[in-house]
């Protein structure tokens, strides 16, 4: 069974920072101003010629192999699919927050607006319907990308 894997490629070079990514993420998920499911900032990285170069980093849930947040949340709210996409059941979540406790990077976030946990799914219920998670398919310079992950060695198509 071929089974997908997803990530998201942040190409650096393309990024404005403009946070579209971030705006059409909350309205796809109806979030409230407040919590985020990922985080674009600007980090000064090197000096060219005496002139400062900064890129935007974007930062979001990594859906790890192992997610320690799911092996945290005593209520099974915190799932894996078998597409290696993390996500919250919220029918289960008691918003305890030992996922972000549990997440090396704190990627999970407590939604004031339901009590609950919230983290980036990749928009699964998109990706189910065959769209791009709204970050991507809305990010202005095309710097945001739905990968698939493929085994070592294994070629597309």
């Amino acid at each position: 069974m071929n089974l997908r894997r997803y990530t998201l490629y942040h190409n650096a070079r393309r990024c404005i920072g403009c946070h579209a990514c971030e705006i059409h993420c909350k309205v796809n998920k109806n979030l409230p101003v407040g919590p985020i499911l990922c985080e674009i900032s600007c980090q000064p990285l090197k000096r060219v010629k005496n002139i400062p170069k900064t890129e935007f980093l974007f930062r979001s849930c990594y859906h790890c192999d192992d997610p320690l947040c799911v092996a945290a949340c005593p209520t099974g709210a915190m799932k894996k699919r078998e597409d290696g996409i993390v996500f919250v059941d919220e029918t289960r979540c008691v918003g305890c927050m030992l996922c972000a406790g549990a997440c090396p990077w704190h990627i999970p976030q407590y939604n004031p607006a339901t009590g609950k946990a919230i983290k980036c799914d990749l928009c699964k219920d998109r990706i189910d319907r065959g769209l791009k998670p709204a970050c991507v398919s809305k990010c202005t310079t095309k710097a945001l990308e739905l990968v698939e992950l493929r085994p070592w060695g294994e070629s597309p198509g």
